[in-house]
């Protein structure tokens, strides 16, 4: 396990990498690191913004795609994805699924589009999966700009879950309020929809990106009791509670996104708007 100092060491040289916009060396490669070891490093920045007036407005389900970790040489610990916690400086809703973002000093930025839950009251521990479902008060759907301070998007997985869980900015269209019938068939909803990525050419639009709700871990629903799972098993970590908002993992594989192109997003086999965002 690190030493506090060591962690608050490396805390401070990953915010200065994103406030600065400058790339650094992985943390793993310079010496090991360990799962906890990187979740001490992501508490200590956690405290660090909460302190400087950040407020903590959820989490973010990461690795939750098994495909992609598969590709990439990524594994979670036990089957389990990672989280990041969300704050209100990079969390923002896009008025009528139509809007603009700054990539301005995102370091090496890509965009993946998700499914954003909000839990409208606390779930009790150990909660069913039916009873989990039935503390979302909404969904919506959201792309995030996931950007790494690595050289080459080139990390193990404690590198990702210490820098930010890789989150850069996550972008929510307009919520869907869900009933209670609605969320006792949420699971297979949400498996069995799929969502489309495309970005401007000049001649029209490029389709960069396909996936389903079952590339998350069989259901965003599922992502996010393995989220609250995970956190059972950390005593440091907070519990899920009513308010938060929790991005439940890639559909898709994130895509690299540049000043100056529009991204557009469609759904299939669920009833929620996709999104335009154009960036500067």
């Amino acid at each position: 396990m690190l030493m506090s100092t060591q962690a608050n060491r490396y805390a401070h040289q990953l915010l200065e990498a994103r406030n600065r916009g400058r790339l650094l060396p992985r943390l793993s490669a310079q010496a090991a690191l360990s799962i906890d070891d990187a979740y001490e490093i992501a508490k200590t920045i956690a405290d660090i913004r909460t302190a400087q007036g950040e407020t903590w407005v959820g989490r973010k389900v990461g690795f939750a795609n098994s495909k992609f970790n598969e590709q990439h040489g990524l594994a979670s610990t036990e089957g389990m994805p990672s989280w990041s916690p969300l704050f209100d400086g990079t969390v923002r809703y896009v008025e009528d699924n139509h809007g603009i973002q700054s990539l301005d000093g995102a370091l090496q930025p890509r965009i993946q589009p998700e499914i954003v839950f909000k839990l409208g009251r606390t779930p009790e521990p150990h909660a069913s999966l039916d009873g989990l479902a039935d503390c979302i008060e909404w969904m919506a759907h959201g792309l995030e700009i996931v950007t790494c301070p690595y050289p080459g998007w080139d990390f193990a997985l404690p590198d990702a879950i210490a820098a930010f869980g890789l989150h850069g900015a996550l972008l929510i269209g307009e919520p869907k309020s869900l009933s209670q019938a609605s969320r006792h068939h949420l699971v297979q909803v949400l498996a069995d929809a799929s969502v489309s990525l495309s970005r401007s050419d000049a001649d029209g639009y490029t389709l960069c990106a396909a996936g389903f709700g079952s590339s998350v871990l069989g259901s965003p629903v599922f992502a996010l009791k393995r989220l609250q799972r995970l956190l059972e098993t950390q005593p440091q970590s907070p519990p899920l509670a009513a308010g938060e908002i929790i991005s439940t993992g890639a559909w898709a594989e994130a895509s690299p996104v540049v000043p100056g192109q529009t991204w557009i997003t469609a759904f299939s086999g669920v009833s929620l708007p996709g999104l335009n965002i154009s960036f500067v």
